[in-house]
């Protein structure tokens, strides 16, 4: 039975749907197709326009005056947004970068970004390359079958992660435990219980965390990110509490689940697509081409929402000001204008205009350390591998926001 149009709206709010490719794609595509500025009335979601092509997203993102974060940045249920609002109104709502708009987004945003530039990611580089060889020969003495998903590709990022902010690899676990956590608030396996008060205790064990970790870093500077946010001024002002612990997270949780669903998802990719793994390591030369291929197939961060700050046309549809606009990062990506033979996986793929890490002042932070990381761990473990397929059936992330695979099994035979 085909979907309506409505239906296929419908489904840019249910996490389910980011956990099956093939419907959700369905959907977008038919979006595209029919109705690409679509408006979204769906059960216990306040209303959004769903933008589905390239070219409007990147005309909504290039608008940030007209076109702002808040305040309401992410799709959320109407229950959460009015949580949200209620813990803003008492001081005490996550305040990161992706809530923020100019001016203060331009001068928060400054704070890490010299941590992110190539210089600075030149000097990472050996410290991510020590660390994917690391998780390869991990999966050596793994035996030749694992859950790569979970034995590896979440592991290998947050590490890197732990490194760059000067984290002890023993706060490993409890790291991973709440950027699950909080990015899986819509999956039964990973989130901490039903209510919005449990997603707030994720959110509160990670200001304590990082408050005791501001606390040390005043006290005792350090040459690290984390250093770095802790005495971090604006106007002369320490940042508050609250917009310290806030920039931690974004760096802890968006510079982790992001990359290992890129790195599970390119494997996967390249398991599909036997051809492709087979010129990829016949032609090494083309690995940052499939780099952003896997980034581009893969698409980690779903959405984010924008309001529209006066009236307004997008594709010819009027938007009212206040109306909430879904951009769809994965309709984007695989829009049918701009990429030839969208839904082929395409190591070699040249020109590669996606959005994956957005684009305009919002664009991502940390894009070339994922991309650091992502080259690292393929260059380390394609020379190795001699055989490579599925041991189980692979399980997606049910999400609305960031995700990708949770479970890819798979056997293996390694050299070395």
């Amino acid at each position: 039975m085909s979907l309506t149009v409505d239906e296929a709206g419908r489904a840019l709010a249910d996490p389910a749907a980011y956990a099956d490719d093939r419907r959700l794609h369905e959907a977008l595509a038919l979006l595209r197709r029919e109705d690409p500025v679509h408006r979204v009335e769906a059960p216990g979601y306040n209303p959004f326009w769903a933008v589905t092509r390239h070219a409007d997203v990147m005309e909504v993102e290039r608008d940030h005056a007209r076109f702002v974060n808040a305040p309401r940045p992410l799709l959320a249920t109407a229950e959460l947004d009015a949580a949200n609002r209620a813990r803003q109104e008492q001081g005490l709502a996550l305040r990161t970068l992706i809530h923020m708009d100019d001016p203060d987004h331009r001068v928060v945003r400054a704070i890490g970004a010299d941590w992110f530039r190539p210089r600075a990611m030149r000097a990472l580089e050996p410290r991510v390359r020590e660390l994917a060889c690391r998780y390869v020969d991990r999966m050596a003495e793994l035996g030749g079958e694992c859950d790569f998903a979970q034995q590896i590709a979440v592991k290998f990022p947050l590490y890197v992660i732990l490194s760059l902010l000067g984290l002890p690899e023993s706060d490993f676990d409890r790291m991973l435990k709440l950027t699950q956590e909080l990015f899986g608030g819509d999956d039964d396996e990973l989130k901490r219980g039903e209510s919005n008060e449990d997603l707030l205790q994720v959110l509160l064990d990670f200001f304590a965390y990082f408050q005791e970790l501001t606390a040390a870093r005043r006290a005792r500077p350090t040459d690290d990110l984390a250093s770095a946010i802790a005495n971090a001024r604006v106007d002369g002002e320490p940042l508050s509490d609250l917009d310290t612990a806030s920039y931690y997270v974004i760096i802890a949780t968006a510079g982790h689940d992001t990359t290992s669903s890129t790195i599970s998802g390119g494997l996967q990719a390249l398991m599909e697509n036997p051809a492709e793994l087979d010129r990829l390591r016949a032609d090494p030369g083309l690995m940052p081409l499939a780099v952003e291929e896997m980034i581009r197939w893969t698409t980690p961060v779903k959405e984010f929402m924008r309001t529209a700050t006066e009236d307004c046309e997008l594709r010819g549809v009027r938007i009212g000001k206040g109306d909430s606009l879904l951009l769809s990062y994965p309709s984007a990506n695989r829009d049918e204008d701009v990429f030839a033979d969208p839904f082929r996986f395409d190591v070699g793929r040249d020109p590669n205009k996606h959005l994956a890490f957005g684009f305009g002042v919002h664009y991502c932070l940390g894009a070339a350390l994922a991309r650091i990381e992502v080259r690292a761990f393929f260059e380390e473990l394609l020379p190795r591998l001699s055989e490579i397929g599925p041991a189980g059936e692979p399980q997606g992330i049910a999400t609305t926001f960031v995700g990708g695979l949770k479970r890819l099994p798979i056997r293996y035979t390694l050299r070395g």
